[in-house]
């Protein structure tokens, strides 16, 4: 009994963290917890565990939340407010016709892909599907093909440019909490999410649909053709109002000059290169490009934007909280605990952060709630590990892979895919799940070879 004595007090938070992510998903999956109380609760609990003191779990939970949420909420709101122009002015469905045009139908699919990748980075995954469903339906119809075989690779596009591509909400939370650089995060997903939503999409659509895998489905038979009229220059403003963030911030990123003595024209640019200031300019520029003169249209406007905040405060809150689960980790120092564990194993951080963000997403079915577990966890790694900038931004890649894949019935994004489609639960996962699937695991597989190469 005394050796087991011994033991316990030095694993007595590594066991804590344990039960507090197994308390986690119990309140999420069999309570039917939403996830932003489930954190919570489960942050407290863990604390307790550990062995802080009421006071000492309180301050570490207000800390981790109101550090997170500093950064991230500023983030969100912005990205929400672009995502409303983008889509009360057309821009996005602009330049989704302008990519796919009246191409062939194998090439349209690929022009699909890149307009999910380029639409997700502002809006959210649900928004894009709804604001591009027509344009599928209408290409499947004029294809004679079912519209899954055209929705995939768009699904696959939006899957990737949301999870991988920052300014969207999931990996900014991620690397906010790694100290991973906006601006390599960016080149990384990019790099990684191009060749994710090709095999994906494009590449498993035609497998798929060649070997008979792809449902026409039940959609009611209307007509899906788009009239709405689009300015010749339409595509191009939504293109610059989505590009100039982004350049803003991988920009600021080459410079790397924050450092003391740095020229002005370097701290200019990290200045203009920082998130908050990058997507407020694109805000401005898209109100000037983008903003409607109708006064009906202006009343759409007015709708987007109410409609594009809805979901930031559940957004908001629940980064708050996954910030808070983690401050509450390295307080007790199971995430100490948890790195010399993984390290004993032989366990790398980019393999921990995909196998836990996946574990989790597969469990409880938000790709966010996945995301924010895993980075909490796996931090303490990284910083055992010594991880360099590049480092960071390829795990934050990681993670966001991990929590794209499987994607199934525990999921409202799948529920979302069929019903826009008209695909039953067996249909649905023959396509979808397994597209969300490889978008995951060729992301992660690109990842490792950076690592590799780097």
């Amino acid at each position: 009994m005394q050796p087991l004595l011994d033991i316990a007090p030095e694993s007595r938070a590594l066991w804590a963290t344990v039960a507090g992510v197994a308390a986690l998903l119990f309140f999420i999956l069999h309570r039917k917890f939403p996830a932003f109380p489930a954190l919570l609760l489960s942050a407290l609990l863990t604390g307790l565990a550990a062995g802080l003191s009421p006071e000492a779990v309180i301050g570490s939970i207000q800390s981790g939340m109101g550090g997170v949420l500093g950064f991230i909420a500023i983030i969100v709101g912005l990205g929400a407010l672009l995502g409303a122009f983008l889509e009360a002015g057309g821009g996005a469905q602009a330049l989704a016709r302008s990519i796919i045009s009246e191409r062939s139908p194998g090439v349209a699919r690929y022009g699909l892909g890149f307009a999910g990748i380029l639409i997700a980075i502002p809006v959210f995954f649900d928004v894009g599907l709804i604001l591009l469903i027509a344009l599928v339906r209408a290409i499947a119809k004029r294809a004679a093909k079912p519209a899954i075989a055209f929705g995939l690779p768009l699904l696959a596009g939006l899957a990737a440019g949301h999870a991988f591509i920052p300014p969207t909400p999931g990996p900014v939370a991620v690397a906010d909490i790694l100290g991973a650089p906006l601006g390599l995060v960016i080149l990384c997903g990019l790099a990684a999410g191009i060749p994710a939503m090709l095999v994906a999409g494009p590449i498993y659509s035609g497998f798929a649909e060649r070997r008979g895998w792809l449902a026409f489905g039940t959609i009611p038979d209307t007509d899906d053709e788009e009239t709405a009229q689009f300015t010749p220059g339409l595509a191009a403003k939504a293109l610059s109002v989505i590009a100039f963030p982004i350049v803003l911030i991988v920009a600021a990123a080459l410079v790397g000059s924050n450092e003391e003595g740095a020229g002005f024209a370097a701290q200019s640019i990290a200045f203009l290169g920082h998130p908050f200031v990058a997507l407020l300019m694109a805000c401005g520029l898209a109100a000037l490009l983008l903003k409607p003169d109708q006064a009906a249209d202006q009343s759409k406007l007015r709708d987007a934007i109410e409609r594009a905040f809805e979901p930031t405060a559940a957004i908001i809150l629940v980064t708050g909280a996954g910030g808070a689960f983690k401050q509450v980790l390295i307080d007790t120092g199971a995430g100490d605990a948890l790195a010399q564990s993984a390290v004993g194993i032989g366990l790398t951080p980019l393999v921990a952060g995909f196998a836990l963000a996946a574990i989790v997403r597969v469990a409880q079915g938000s790709a966010t709630v996945a995301m924010l577990t895993a980075a909490g966890l796996v931090a303490p790694l990284a910083s055992a590990a010594g991880m360099d900038a590049y480092g960071l931004a390829l795990l934050t890649i990681s993670i966001a892979a991990g929590a794209s894949v499987l994607s199934h019935v525990n999921d409202s994004g799948f529920w979302l895919v069929s019903r826009y489609f008209g695909l039953s639960m067996a249909e649905t996962m023959r396509s979808w799940t397994v597209a969300s699937t490889l978008v995951g695991v060729v992301g992660f597989a690109l990842i490792l070879l950076m690592a590799l190469l780097g």
